[in-house]
């Protein structure tokens, strides 16, 4: 009796060989593809895996709840990790694992599998999310555990056993996109002293080519979630893929980082994530003036924490739905508006508002209708600065 085993299939060359792999072994294989805004051509991909010997296509349209439950979160939590990678294949991975547990529990299957190399963070990603949602399935990872060395080995495999692949339109990297951004790697990027070639990126223009007009863009926020784009209500997909064009055409959403894997090692990638960049820099600017010192402070400790467990495939774990908790809270007051000018690669603030703000004109002021207490500072000093007298007098 044949072992079920569902794949997260993608159509590439490693998933393909997985196919062919996984069938040598005995098993039953089921595809599965989620549809989380990259670009992709559903009849085409259906058709591949089942000319790759697949039993079944599963192919679901997640981007709604791609942008619910994994982008809110993240834009709540000015989720960016190591200050330049904005998430966008490390959000998607934990729901495609959701998806993967439940196709498995449907058709009846004890195994899922991945294509992932073993020096990945993918691998981790799937396999954590896994184990919190079915912690009895099996995982799988033919790229861990079969013997080809290079690409031109697996096309070989891949011919000599009649599995379909694009062998004729190959790109010299490695690419994830979906609709909150790019993740580029492989290739000349390998080297981190040379710089990114202008053809590895995707959605965004050179900063030199972005033209010299100027955009100006109004955001407005509830409860720390976008809601709408120059006073005109849209749905966050919608609005994402507006600024994904935006901030593309003026250069924005462009980084370049040597980052820390997971795995223990250093990888260099560079990423485009125009609208997370404009949203996530505009959400910042709202809890600029709505949050109080204390709160503001400590959130911006626990978001490089958050970040991390996103990028570490810890999303389903209890710590990451305690964090949720405290951001959430957070965002009771972050209802308002910012004003942006994009230009060139860069982002300016032009102005934010709220009707929860706790910026007072009256109080900061230096001129006419100041309302400070001033003589209150003296005594305010004295008290702050006690233990330090006594510190001083010590070291005398």
């Amino acid at each position: 009796m044949q072992k079920k085993v569902i794949l997260a299939y993608s159509g590439g060359l490693d998933t393909s060989i997985a196919v062919g792999w996984l069938k040598e072994r005995g098993f039953s294989v089921y595809a599965y593809l989620a549809d989380i805004g990259q670009p992709i051509n559903k009849a085409m991909v259906k058709k591949k895996a089942l000319n790759c010997g697949v039993k079944k296509v599963i192919i679901e349209d997640l981007k709604g709840e791609f942008v619910t439950d994994f982008v809110i979160p993240a834009i709540k939590a000015n989720a960016v990790y190591e200050e330049k990678y904005f998430l966008a294949t490390a959000l998607s991975r934990p729901l495609i694992a959701k998806g993967l547990v439940k196709a498995a529990k449907k058709l009846g299957a004890k195994y899922v599998a991945h294509g992932c190399t073993g020096k990945g963070n993918d691998q981790v990603r799937f396999e954590i999310s896994v184990s919190c949602l079915a912690p009895d399935l099996k995982v799988v990872a033919p790229a861990r555990e079969w013997s080809f060395k290079s690409r031109e080995e697996q096309i070989d495999y891949a011919k000599k056993h009649h599995i379909p692949v694009d062998v004729t339109k190959r790109s010299p990297y490695s690419i994830d996109e979906n609709i909150w951004g790019v993740s580029i790697e492989c290739g000349i990027l390998e080297d981190p002293w040379k710089a990114p070639p202008e053809d590895a990126y995707i959605l965004t223009k050179s900063p030199k080519k972005a033209g010299s007009k100027t955009k100006v863009v109004a955001i407005t926020f509830k409860d720390g979630v976008p809601v709408k784009l120059n006073a005109k209500k849209i749905k966050l997909p919608g609005l994402i893929e507006k600024l994904n064009k935006i901030g593309g055409e003026c250069g924005i959403g462009r980084s370049d980082l040597v980052e820390n894997r997971q795995i223990g090692i250093k990888s260099r990638e560079i990423y485009e994530a125009p609208a997370a960049s404009i949203l996530i820099y505009a959400h910042k600017e709202l809890e600029a003036i709505a949050l109080d010192k204390e709160t503001n402070h400590l959130k911006k400790e626990l978001e490089k924490k958050y970040a991390g467990l996103i990028y570490d495939g810890f999303w389903f774990t209890p710590l990451k739905g305690a964090l949720d908790e405290f951001i959430n809270k957070t965002q009771e007051f972050i209802s308002g508006e910012v004003k942006l000018k994009l230009y060139k690669g860069n982002i300016i603030a032009l102005g934010r508002k709220s009707k929860f703000s706790l910026y007072s004109k009256k109080l900061a002021t230096y001129g006419r209708g100041d309302i400070f207490n001033r003589k209150a500072a003296a005594g305010f000093i004295e008290i702050l600065g006690l233990p330090y007298k006594l510190t001083g007098r010590r070291k005398k």
